[in-house]
């Protein structure tokens, strides 16, 4: 598994080719994977995300502050967990 400080977060449809940044377009990949892919569509670049998007739902928010909220001090009066 990597480091939040290795990833970065992915356009699946290219904002240059009309995608937007929603939930449902964006994705997590290492730093490599995002730079192989660049601006194309992943069938161009013959890659293909390891899950569908798909937007947050209260489980998955709740999960990610907890983990901000352990991993760095500054956020936990921000956070309800």
């Amino acid at each position: 598994m990597l480091s939040a400080a290795e990833l970065t977060l992915d356009h699946v449809i290219p904002r240059s080719r009309g995608g937007s940044s929603t939930w449902e377009n964006l994705v997590a990949c290492c730093h490599a994977c995002n730079r192989k892919k660049g601006n194309r569509l992943p069938h161009e670049a013959e890659m293909r995300p390891l899950r569908e998007p798909r937007p947050f739902n209260l489980h998955t928010s709740r999960h990610i502050m907890r983990l901000m909220g352990h991993s760095d001090a500054k956020w936990r009066k921000y956070l309800f967990y």
